[in-house]
């Protein structure tokens, strides 16, 4: 008599299935695992890393990607690491794309994905944070940018003004922000609207050069260029 997990296997054949975004967005694993990451930065006084960030960043990834005729299953994926890219943040913000990127390995080996695919997405998830990471495929530049470019006050999660470090300031100051991909002049710009009484542009670079660096080599490997546009004014 077959055992219960080779049963299992027979149902459910490692790397013969197409998983989708919506698939992603419905398993209660990983769906804890993001509630989970979010309670834990919040407790470490960071900003939002909540359903509703990676949410916005896996549809920016997408965006971009359609934007410049990537093909559809090269946009599913970049949905699909978008939406899980945080993960590793419940075990410890100190190397959690690294941390998020075996634990995205294991969840979607059980559900099914195609090794190649499992490479794509975990590569992308390890390589999507500006201390230690670089873009290495399609996917994993459209992560970075996805990623990167969610700068709004609606992700402060403290509500005292006076307390705010410069991380709270910084969002907090941001009253609009755009993503845009210039087909004519091959560029993915960020365009924000800040109000420099509560942040001065200079805070701003403090906190964000690094990130706003690997925008643009992300962007680079997407044969385009990164544009970031700030009160109408283009300063990288």
């Amino acid at each position: 008599m077959k055992d219960k997990a080779t049963k299992n296997n027979e149902n459910n054949p490692v790397g013969n299935k197409k998983i989708s975004y919506q698939d992603v967005r419905n398993n209660n694993e990983i769906r804890t695992y993001i509630d989970s990451s979010d309670k834990i930065l919040g407790i470490a006084g960071y900003t939002k890393h909540d359903v509703g960030h990676v949410s916005k960043v896996a549809e920016t990834a997408a965006y971009i990607l359609k934007e410049l005729n990537y093909s559809e299953r090269e946009i599913e994926l970049a949905k699909i690491a978008g939406y899980i890219h945080d993960i590793g943040n419940m075990i410890n913000r100190h190397e959690h794309a690294q941390t998020g990127a075996v634990l995205a390995f294991q969840i979607l080996r059980d559900m099914g994905m195609d090794p190649v695919e499992i490479f794509l997405v975990t590569s992308a998830v390890g390589n999507h944070d500006e201390g230690t990471g670089q873009p290495v495929s399609t996917i994993s530049a459209a992560l970075i940018l996805g990623d990167k470019v969610d700068v709004r006050r609606s992700r402060v999660r403290n509500t005292d003004f006076a307390t705010f470090d410069i991380h709270d300031r910084v969002n907090y100051a941001v009253e609009k922000a755009h993503v845009y991909v210039d087909k004519k002049e091959n560029s993915i710009q960020l365009s924000l609207t800040i109000d420099t009484k509560i942040c001065s542009l200079m805070e701003y670079f403090e906190i964000f050069l690094n990130r706003m660096m690997l925008c643009r080599k992300a962007a680079n490997y997407l044969n385009s260029k990164f544009e970031l546009i700030m009160n109408g004014t283009k300063v990288l």
